[in-house]
């Protein structure tokens, strides 16, 4: 096949609900089987699944005359290498982008909507019509509208890093409360919570705005928000249910994490204490007793390229 380019194409897409529910029931008739028995509709997993299969085949078929394509499955994100000179390209979900965004080194993303009247597409600036003027232009290196986006990073006192391009969880993996040591600016107090949230420009419209719309709830009084600026060079943190006791102190509970600047937890709980970032739990690090972790800016940014 002649193709405009030797670049390589990376199209990364993620498992249906469909496919999640056959891996588990093992065949579509026993996945149909369990959702009706339930009460649920089995036309529309099938429907979602043909429609955003159809989508990926006809990218694929159109991107096979301007480089180089290899789809990837987002499970395999973890250990795949990406090239200098790869194009990346989402077909998914706005939580599949953030995934991705961390496991580049500075190549622009280009992140492509399948379902619009299913998926929000706050960062799904494109529609499959437009992939292929997109990935032609890149490769011709031609202008275009590129956005920064800020990451955070944590650091464990093994040698241990995340980052993250939304947010951090660190707290219990159960709904219970842990303990430990906060840290930031030269202040620190011993806390007892369900959990601390660590907040990028970009994730700030979605787990720490439901903390924040929580406690404007429970105290009547406004909250200024976090600039949602995606390049925002600062972080937002919030502790979830801090609890005061003979032992524990609830003064450290919202605050931004200025450039240069660290939030430092050491974690007194025995087990059960987690790290995770862009709601992936499945890449958590354990956050128990003897765990001490640095919260930051991350020095390394991602690209989204938009319209």
């Amino acid at each position: 096949m002649n193709r405009i380019s030797e670049r390589k194409i990376i199209l990364i897409y993620r498992d249906t609900r469909l496919d999640e529910l056959i891996r588990r029931y093992n065949t579509r008739e026993q996945v149909r089987f369990y959702l009706e028995s339930r009460g649920q509709s089995f036309a529309d997993y099938d429907e979602e699944d043909r429609q955003i299969k159809s989508v990926i085949r006809e990218i694929s078929r159109e991107l096979a005359v301007l480089g180089r394509v290899q789809p990837l499955e987002r499970s395999f994100l973890p250990n795949f290498l990406f090239g200098p000179d790869d194009i990346p390209l989402v077909v998914g979900q706005d939580g599949l982008v953030a995934n991705v965004l961390k496991y580049l080194q500075g190549q622009p993303l280009v992140s492509v909507n399948p379902l619009p009247d299913v998926f929000d597409g706050i960062l799904l600036p494109f529609l499959p019509n437009d992939v292929s003027a997109v990935v032609r232009s890149l490769i011709a290196s031609d202008d275009m509208v590129i956005k920064n986006v800020s990451l955070a990073r944590a650091d464990f006192n093994d040698g241990q890093s995340m980052l993250a391009v939304n947010d951090f969880y660190i707290g219990p993996k159960l709904p219970v409360s842990v303990r430990y040591c906060i840290e930031l600016d030269g202040r620190k107090e011993n806390q007892s919570s369900s959990g601390v949230i660590v907040s990028t420009g970009l994730g700030a419209t979605g787990w720490m705005s439901s903390l924040i719309a929580g406690a404007e709830g429970i105290s009547g009084k406004e909250i200024t928000p976090f600039a949602c600026d995606w390049a925002a060079q600062e972080l937002m943190f919030g502790v979830r249910e801090p609890f005061l006791s003979a032992t524990t102190s609830t003064d450290i509970v919202y605050g931004r994490i200025q450039p240069g600047k660290e939030l430092v937890l050491s974690s007194y709980v025995s087990e059960g204490g987690v790290l995770f970032s862009d709601g992936i739990v499945a890449d958590a690090i354990d956050f128990n007793a003897g765990s001490r972790v640095s919260i930051r800016l991350a020095e390394q940014q991602g690209y989204l390229v938009s319209r």
